[in-house]
């Protein structure tokens, strides 16, 4: 996969908001505990961010998925990785089942606004009990009428906070757990209050990604138009699972500079820092070692190309997405924690990059599904494991 012009001025569009309008803000949100997601998604909505892979009758830009990617790299310019993954929920995570199966009308009510920057959305799949094991989700849906109405919990949603709607994985029927769901849009604010039967359970403190507002949600008989489900019916789990090629991919994509950028203010540091009257940078060792960092990052941006350009090229790129999330994940473990060695007492005080890097980068070998599960699939797509019957 090459980046041509039009992919660069994307990037230099986006590069420009977050040194002018982010970065300067970041600390300050961290601190807060939340980004103003409702101001940074109008301000990418007018810049035309929100929508580039989607389709240009609800306002966006109809570009295929490499555009996705060049736009997921750039955010990895942001000195933190909680906006990011706010901005990745809502173009990469919540919105691609409402584009490829959504109806007219529901994609006009929801998915415009998306695109616009006009409303903040979330993906609801998690819950207490079901993380990693997506089938074994209880938040269930009865109908009546022409409505559903929906009880349960989820956990650990991104944007939940200040989310307008959620793409929720609901259980709509009994029968086999990969074919009772279904994908629904459930409006969760109206003129900024809760809807009836939504509550905020509590605000989740994490060790990382602090700017990212997650929350423990409520459902208690929240009643939602039947009309507002994705596709059809009993396809919600296969639809996910589609969903998730896209949200492992961009997770791998957003990976790739803040890695670089990790690896560059070590180098800086190294030339710096005098140890034993010579600068750390004079270690063979740290030479080494900061050379085989940057050679797996590299592998990693290889991987995630290859597995972009097949995705593009219209295959089935689920053993791809997944090497490429599970090697994101664990070179975001790998490489803060040796850059932070390198930086010694610096390296452990709360506002230097690498230690916040080392911080929110651990989600990574979690969020998205965990690289256990990845290997799981992995080995599944090699013949070497089968499922066992539900």
């Amino acid at each position: 996969m090459q980046y041509t012009h039009e992919h660069r001025e994307i990037q230099h569009t986006l590069r420009r908001y977050i040194d002018e309008q982010i970065n300067p803000q970041v600390d300050e949100w961290e601190e807060a505990g939340m980004f103003p997601a409702h101001e940074v998604f109008r301000d990418l909505g007018r810049l035309g961010l929100l929508g580039l892979t989607k389709p240009e009758a609800h306002g966006g830009a109809g570009l295929e998925y490499s555009y996705s990617m060049a736009m997921a790299e750039t955010l990895g310019h942001i000195h933190c990785g909680g906006v990011p993954m706010g901005i990745g929920v809502q173009t990469d995570m919540a919105t691609p089942a409402l584009a490829r199966f959504g109806s007219e009308e529901l994609q006009r009510e929801f998915l415009a606004p998306a695109i616009a920057g006009e409303v903040v959305a979330c993906i609801g799949v998690s819950e207490p009990g079901a993380g990693s094991d997506v089938a074994a989700i209880r938040t269930h849906a009865r109908k009546d009428g022409d409505d559903y109405v929906i009880s349960g919990q989820k956990m650990w949603i991104t944007n939940s906070l200040q989310a307008d709607w959620m793409c929720m994985l609901v259980n709509t029927g009994d029968g086999p757990a990969h074919r009772n769901k279904s994908l629904v849009i459930v409006p969760l604010r109206e003129n900024g209050k809760p809807v009836k039967g939504f509550e905020v359970g509590k605000k989740i403190r994490k060790i990382g990604m602090n700017s990212s507002d997650t929350g423990l949600l409520y459902f208690d008989e929240v009643r939602v138009p039947q009309r507002y489900r994705i596709g059809e019916e009993g396809h919600g789990f296969v639809y996910q699972m589609q969903q998730f090629q896209e949200e492992r991919l961009w997770c791998a994509a957003s990976c790739l500079e803040s890695l670089s950028n990790c690896i560059t203010w070590t180098v800086e540091w190294a030339q710096e820092r005098k140890l034993f009257g010579a600068a750390l940078a004079d270690q063979q060792w740290v030479q080494f070692k900061l050379a085989e960092l940057k050679t797996e990052v590299e592998s990693l941006r290889a991987l995630t190309y290859q597995a972009c350009e097949r995705y593009v090229a219209g295959e089935d790129v689920t053993e791809w997405a997944t090497m490429a999330k599970l090697k994101a994940g664990r070179l975001n473990r790998v490489v803060p924690d040796t850059c932070l060695q390198f930086w010694g007492g610096m390296g452990f005080t709360w506002e230097n990059r690498v230690s916040r890097m080392f911080r929110d980068g651990r989600l990574a070998s979690i969020g998205g599904g965990a690289d256990e599960v990845m290997l799981g699939i992995l080995s599944k797509t090699m013949g070497l494991a089968k499922r066992p019957p539900r």
